[in-house]
């Protein structure tokens, strides 16, 4: 069937239009394609929930998995709330425990389990009212999550058909492609439907910045100090405080929630655009926080319970079968924010603390107090010496076990036994706080200065912990959170509704095609870098006005230069912008003019020491770095097709949460080390042969010096992750420039005044060298004072200040030397 082409008699200027003409008498003929051919996923509306999605299909490996595991969540607390009311309501607790005894059975006999549960009858007429309201409660809620499963079986579907149709990619491959190749195969089908209207061609970081919109936002607001997570605890001092609860009600408020600032997934409300708006809005804000703590007042019974009994189910029998669990750590949710970079996924956040899990537990373990390692010693001999007599009568005669309270004893002198060796140092453990601190680093990229050179003091270790915590810290945190978290919001974080409001103002920007996102994600070096993070090259093209910038739009810790080249390590295809681009390329020559005064003391030299401590042990990889890189280091002359073909990304199995691509690093110091070495600017007799301080905790087996790195000999070990290796010496690099920077100041025409205006805070923990001379403090009820970015910007189009006569580059300078965002001073 033909129909006219729509419009098509607009070319015809001049003549009338007649909409009575017929199929045959038009010149303008196109073929009728049938609704079910059409493309299905042109002009989708939210691209934020469909990016996300995506994501969330690939890294959860398909739609069953999925699906199975929101159905096994929903009958896993079915069973929570049956099994509750079943042990409070339905078990004779005096029969069990043999108070008393069914009329039917002598004292000699043992009583069966059936006399021990109450009949259907005795059980109902057991439940009380209050347990009544309480398991109506859960039903609601149990039925509002299965209507959400629902709802997400259907979303997901679609996202089926788009991996299988539009993708190409079935559910039995997921786990074989990265989701690098993903992005790849979305910007192709862009192209093709125009999911996004209002552009042709997405990058790389489109995606990212719909996927983490708002996730990237929280991270800044922490790094900025904007939102505070420092509590003073009595007895305890001061802690870091925030779990899975508190993050919940921080994101209802600011992001998503029916009162967000947030008119729409991708749009920031105009009024807070508007600087006059900004007292009014700090008002509502303030009263949303503390309705949304109210609220949470009034649900915490129901939600400690809940807490309660999960975790109750979840560790008891971990605890039962490894007491010590407990005594283990895990990265905290402050420390997981913390060491996020910007535009960063899930996954590659995961990657990464893994790799650094190793050293990190090796760094708290050979911490220990001798007071306690001398009781817990003489405590286990004790219990020890007690649980091998009844083991042992226990196997003389089984009858031993039947003895009253036997298995009790055995049991709790094995949970004091393991909490005991916590305590108890390994004889074989060699102190070397310094090296391990610097493999911490080399994975999960941020470190506060003041902890250089002073690893070893209980003080870092204290701070350290913060990031590092054990476990049952983690779990006693998430169990109070339901009566913190409302503390938290009344008492807290409603007086900062002012700086919420001044952040969003200042440092959001419109992206064409994205929307409004956190100008941070963008990753601006020449806005949001800091002069102290800047290769010495690029430092020269800084003005004075640049420099005046810094201190308040700069990101704490590097965070901005470190996440630039965390994604352009793990999207080898994305094209930054020019700003960027200049960073990178002067890193690199930076590097490679490193690489060619090793000759010429090496100890004062960048490249160096990040080499040296790279070579000492592998970080997270387990790993020789050294032989673990030469291979690929020598083979400059195959391409990157080449290259994947001995790759063992490209030969294992489970490929999905890699980070970057599949055929390794482009991007990195590494890469351009290499560069060098292939075009003949490195000879293997041209540089020290001096080796670094070999690592005693876990040096490879060969020992090889930082320049080896780049001889000529070939080790038969294939690269593990390079793109992990080549941000690890990239990230290490960085660093070195950076204390090099603090140390000698780039600029010889700056002078340490006396004093001078300060910046923002720095973080949640900030050091008081940094903040001495700060009058900054919360605004009251109200919006009252001035917010910590008032100044900065009057909108996203960096609207700034002009300096004033203490706006001296070397004030400013001096102002943009690194705070730290954990205790204590530097």
């Amino acid at each position: 069937m033909y129909q006219p082409l729509a419009g098509a008699n607009d070319i015809n200027v001049g003549e009338p239009e007649d909409d009575d003409l017929s199929p045959d008498t038009h010149s303008s003929m196109v073929f009728h394609v049938d609704k079910a051919s059409k493309p299905r996923w042109n002009h989708l509306e939210n691209l934020d929930f469909f990016f996300s999605r995506v994501y969330q299909y690939h890294q959860n490996s398909g739609l069953v998995c999925m699906m199975m595991q929101q159905v096994l969540e929903q009958v896993q607390f079915v069973f929570i709330m049956f099994f509750t009311t079943f042990l409070i309501s339905c078990v004779d607790y005096d029969m069990l425990f043999r108070n008393k005894y069914p009329e039917h059975v002598n004292l000699t006999d043992k009583v069966r389990l059936p006399d021990a549960i109450y009949t259907y009858e005795e059980c109902t007429d057991n439940i009380s009212w209050k347990l009544v309201l309480v398991l109506v409660l859960a039903s609601l809620f149990w039925l509002l999550r299965l209507a959400h499963i629902s709802y997400l079986f259907f979303q997901f579907w679609e996202i089926k058909q788009f991996f299988n149709k539009a993708l190409e990619v079935q559910d039995k491959d997921l786990n074989n492609i990265t989701w690098e190749e993903v992005e790849q195969r979305v910007m192709k089908v862009q192209i093709e439907q125009r999911m996004c209207i209002h552009k042709e061609m997405l990058t790389e970081l489109d995606i990212y910045h719909r996927i983490l919109r708002f996730t990237n936002y929280f991270i800044a607001m922490v790094n900025k100090g904007v939102i505070p997570l420092k509590l003073d605890v009595p007895f305890l001092g001061d802690i870091v405080f925030l779990t899975k609860g508190l993050r919940y009600n921080i994101e209802i408020l600011l992001f998503w929630g029916p009162w967000a600032p947030f008119q729409q997934y991708y749009h920031l409300n105009d009024e807070y655009k508007r600087p006059e708006k900004r007292r009014q809005l700090a008002e509502e804000l303030n009263k949303r926080f503390l309705y949304l703590g109210i609220a949470n007042l009034v649900l915490f019974p129901f939600v400690l319970l809940f807490q309660i009994l999960y975790s109750f189910f979840n560790y008891a029998e971990v605890i039962k079968r490894e007491p010590g669990s407990l005594g283990s750590r895990r990265w905290s949710h402050y420390g997981e924010v913390y060491l996020r970079h910007f535009n960063e996924l899930d996954h590659e956040i995961t990657a990464r603390l893994n790799r650094g899990y190793k050293a990190a537990s090796q760094y708290m373990n050979i911490f220990s107090s001798p007071v306690l390692a001398v009781i817990s010693k003489h405590v286990a001999f004790v219990c020890g010496s007690v649980f091998a007599v009844l083991a042992a009568l226990s196997v003389y005669d089984e009858d031993v076990l039947q003895v009253e309270h036997i298995l009790t004893i055995m049991t709790i002198l094995g949970a004091i036994l393991a909490c005991c060796r916590v305590f108890i140092p390994d004889d074989n453990l060699v102190f070397c706080p310094e090296m391990l601190m610097r493999r911490v680093l080399a994975e999960v990229h941020y470190l506060p200065d003041h902890w250089r050179d002073k690893a070893h003091t209980s003080r870092v270790r204290q701070e350290f912990s913060q990031l590092f915590q054990y476990r049952a810290v983690h779990m006693l945190e998430e169990l109070v959170s339901p009566i913190v978290t409302p503390l938290i919001l009344i008492f807290k974080l409603r007086f900062k509704a002012l700086d919420v409001v001044d952040f969003f103002r200042n440092f959001t920007v419109e992206v064409v095609g994205v929307g409004d996102v956190c100008s941070f994600a963008q990753m601006d070096i020449r806005r949001h870098g800091s002069p102290t993070w800047q290769p010495d090259n690029l430092l020269d093209d800084l003005s004075d006005t640049d420099i005046s910038q810094k201190p308040v739009m700069a990101a704490d810790g590097g965070k901005t230069e470190l996440s630039l080249l965390h994604f352009t390590m793990t999207n080898p295809n994305w094209k930054p912008p020019h700003e960027s681009t200049a960073f990178i390329n002067a890193l690199k020559t930076q590097a490679q003019k490193d690489m060619n005064n090793l000759t010429t003391v090496p100890e004062e030299n960048a490249l160096y020491s990040s080499l040296n401590s790279l070579s000492c042990g592998g970080g997270g990889l387990g790993l020789g770095t050294t032989s673990t890189m030469q291979p690929w280091m020598l083979s400059g002359a195959a391409t990157g097709q080449q290259q994947s073909l001995w790759s063992p990304r490209g030969l294992r199995g489970r490929i999905s949460h890699v980070e970057g691509s599949r055929y390794g690093p482009s991007g990195g110091i590494l890469s351009s080390l290499r560069q060098s070495n292939v075009e003949g600017g490195i000879g293997g007799s041209s540089v020290n042969t001096s080796g670094p301080v070999v690592d005693p905790v876990m040096a490879p087996s060969t020992i090889l010096s930082p320049t080896s790195l780049l001889g000529r000999s070939v080790a038969p070990t294939l690269p593990q992750d390079l793109t992990a290796v080549d941000m690890s010496l990239s990230t290490l690099f960085l660093h070195e420039l950076h204390l090099r920077h603090r140390i000698h100041p780039p600029y010889t025409n700056l002078q340490q005044p006396s004093s001078g205006p300060q910046g923002p805070p720095g973080g949640i923990f900030q050091s008081s060298q940094l903040s001495s001379g700060s009058d900054h403090h919360d605004p009251p009820s109200g919006g009252s004072g001035v917010g910590v970015f008032q100044s900065v910007t009057l909108d996203s189009h960096s609207v700034h200040t002009p300096p004033t006569a203490s706006d001296t580059p070397s004030v400013l300078f001096r102002q943009a030397q690194e705070r730290t965002p954990l205790l204590g001073d530097p």
